[in-house]
């Protein structure tokens, strides 16, 4: 671990080496959880494919795919995106340990209830945008009319589910991140007030932008809980008194 001085601070340079350090671990956790969800790869594209059968109604009992490499990018895809969120405990946790230096020991007690509170909202996103995902596809599949038939390839609807779930649960993220801010003081509930209106526009906007699909449901699904949440960081810095 990087030294410190007598009142507690650190270098530049010791808090890149402490970036580093954090980042690595993080990435061996990433990397671990990529090896498992590698493993598990057909059970994971075939719980998948469920919701592609649930959409359009269809038996189908594979996906296809159109190069040789297909198949193996595709697996290789489930292991990336699974070993991130098989790894969100590690590199949340090594998120809050590289902040917590520049908080007083009052605000470092939050640590185990940030790491809880973060892991159930993404977990409460993934689950959003699973039970979402059924009516955006059905959306999708059917935008072009009946003169488009849908044959979709493995390595693209692998992709568009895997980003789904990582962009709502980040969204949902949203109030772990109010919360923090309000903890530190850079922000107050007094200035969440005053930006209600703006938070509206800007909170759309970044559904609009970040969900994969791209299709109202999913817009309507993210924006609406983060406003939510939203509502209820300035309700929870009035009772912390921030």
């Amino acid at each position: 671990m990087a030294s410190r001085t007598n009142d507690g601070s650190m270098s530049v340079v010791e808090h890149l080496s402490e970036l580093r350090r954090r980042l690595m671990i993080s990435l061996v956790a990433v990397a671990a959880g990529g090896v498992v969800c590698y493993i598990f790869a057909p059970d994971i594209i075939n719980w998948f494919l469920q919701f592609y059968r649930d959409a359009t109604h269809n038996d189908a009992k594979r996906f296809i795919f159109t190069g040789p490499l297909d198949a193996f990018i595709t697996r290789l895809k489930v292991a990336t995106y699974g070993g991130i969120v098989l790894a969100i405990p590690v590199w949340l946790w090594q998120l809050w340990r590289f902040i917590t230096p520049g908080l007083n020991p009052k605000e470092k007690r939050f640590a185990v209830p940030f790491l809880f509170a973060s892991l159930a909202l993404f977990a409460l996103g993934a689950v959003v945008a699973l039970l979402t995902l059924p009516q955006a596809l059905d959306f999708l599949l059917n935008a072009g009319g009946d003169e488009l038939r849908p044959l979709l390839t493995a390595d693209k609807y692998i992709s568009l589910v895997s980003l789904m779930i990582l962009a709502f649960g980040l969204a949902f993220e949203f109030p772990v991140v109010l919360v923090f801010l309000l903890i530190a003081r850079v922000i107050s509930t007094r200035q969440l007030s005053q930006w209600r209106r703006w938070a509206i526009v800007l909170i759309v906007t970044f559904a609009a932008v970040i969900t994969p699909s791209q299709d109202p449901y999913s817009l309507f699904f993210m924006a609406v809980p983060m406003y939510l949440f939203y509502e209820a960081s300035i309700l929870l810095g009035k009772v912390m008194h921030r």
